[in-house]
């Protein structure tokens, strides 16, 4: 994932550590011990291009086209070096199989909270074991909190599973936020990024979020954190110029939450007004990165309006979300995009966690087609919104790394 770059303040840092190191040694006496010298200060940042309070910890970008700079931990996915990868299968295409024998529950299957040195609240699973985050709504679209384990099966390749783990609580969610920074975007971005800030607000308090802005590049502008100024920071380099490189960013952006995330739990906020139309991955691509064992649950905002192809756009946007667990959301003017995140904020706090152990091994690869359902008394129908399947044994989102 690229960074902007910064040199000014790396060169005036390394004269100021030299002309103290010569202060230093100017101070001592033969008698005197040793004076240890002190490390020198981490680089501080540049102030961003805009008129904006400077940002802490991102570096800010040079007017014209940065050379990239890969940190440690997050390098970024290369698109055009892409394999040939196998169809997907179509949604809703697995045959029901008959049943295995029952299946015990494995031991130690439970998630528990493990708070760490840096007191970042983790969650364990089962080796082996796929966990599912999903959503229950009824007949009338209202979300259902009060089922128990009993009311869901799970299917996978149609055979049903053993349901190993469950949890109904609000967990922390590794979360980035990926905003379109194309120049159509220019004059949203204000209300656009109140509403990405009015997310976190609404999350829950130990989730760790990173920025994502793209035109025809991508750009890592905030890593994790949970301080809403650092995000703010982050959200306002603003470059509202070139194209639309929708899928390279949602890929970098799972990559990035693939690798670095602390937390299970991962989650996309996508926010853009247009049809991609500068990307090296196609939405074939995109879709199959996002769907690797362990990938992300996309929540997309499309602010399409007067789109000249708004019918592609909103397709991408449907597929990437469906086949992830998430939703889709196309509002009909730039005020309603505040109320829909605070609705993608309730419906990730709201979330049941099941996990199972497949009855077909991880190690025999390959696409595995996933159905929930839940029935509980009281209820006419239950529809239960989680991934529709994954790549098994697969743990990057990029190809080549």
């Amino acid at each position: 994932m690229r960074r902007r770059n910064s040199y000014s303040p790396v060169v005036f840092l390394f004269f100021f550590a030299i002309f103290s190191m010569a202060h230093a040694q100017t101070q001592s006496t033969p008698s005197a011990q040793p004076v240890a010298q002190a490390p020198a200060a981490p680089a501080k940042t540049s102030p961003p291009p805009q008129n904006t309070s400077p940002a802490q910890d991102t570096p800010a970008a040079p007017p014209t086209n940065p050379a990239p700079n890969t940190a440690a931990g997050q390098a970024q996915p290369a698109p055009g070096n892409s394999q040939a990868q196998p169809t997907q299968p179509p949604a809703g295409s697995e045959t029901p199989q008959s049943a295995p024998a029952g299946e015990p529950a494995a031991q130690g299957a439970e998630q528990v909270p493990d708070t760490g040195d840096n007191g970042v609240f983790v969650f364990k699973k089962q080796v082996e074991e796929v966990v599912l985050h999903a959503t229950v709504v009824d007949d009338k679209q209202r979300m259902i909190t009060n089922l128990d384990r009993n009311a869901f099966s799970v299917f996978e390749d149609g055979r049903p599973q053993t349901i190993t783990s469950f949890r109904h609580e609000d967990i922390p969610v590794a979360m980035g936020i990926v905003v379109d920074n194309s120049g159509s975007m220019r004059e949203k971005r204000d209300k656009v990024n109140n509403a990405a800030l009015n997310l976190v607000r609404s999350s829950n308090p130990n989730d760790q979020v990173f920025i994502v802005n793209f035109n025809d590049e991508y750009y890592l502008d905030q890593d994790f954190t949970s301080n809403i100024n650092k995000l703010k920071e982050g959200l306002e380099k603003i470059e509202a110029r070139g194209g639309t490189a929708l899928y390279d960013a949602v890929v970098a952006s799972a990559d990035h939450l693939k690798k670095s995330a602390q937390l299970e739990k991962k989650v996309l906020f996508v926010v853009t007004d247009g049809e991609d139309n500068a990307s090296m991955e196609n939405l074939e691509q995109a879709v199959r990165r996002l769907q690797i064992e362990g990938g992300p649950t996309v929540y997309a905002i499309g602010i399409l309006g007067d789109e000249e192809h708004p019918k592609r756009a909103r397709r991408a946007l449907d597929v990437m979300s469906e086949r992830t667990g998430g939703i889709a959301f196309f509002p009909k003017t730039l005020d309603e995009v505040d109320a829909i995140s605070r609705t993608v904020a309730h419906d990730i706090r709201n979330q049941y966690t099941i996990g199972y152990k497949p009855s077909n091994p991880q190690t025999s690869g390959g696409y595995r087609t996933i159905k929930v359902d839940a029935h509980a008394h009281g209820y006419n129908k239950l529809v239960v919104r989680t991934k529709s399947g994954y790549y098994a044994g697969q743990e990057r989102a990029s190809s080549g790394q």
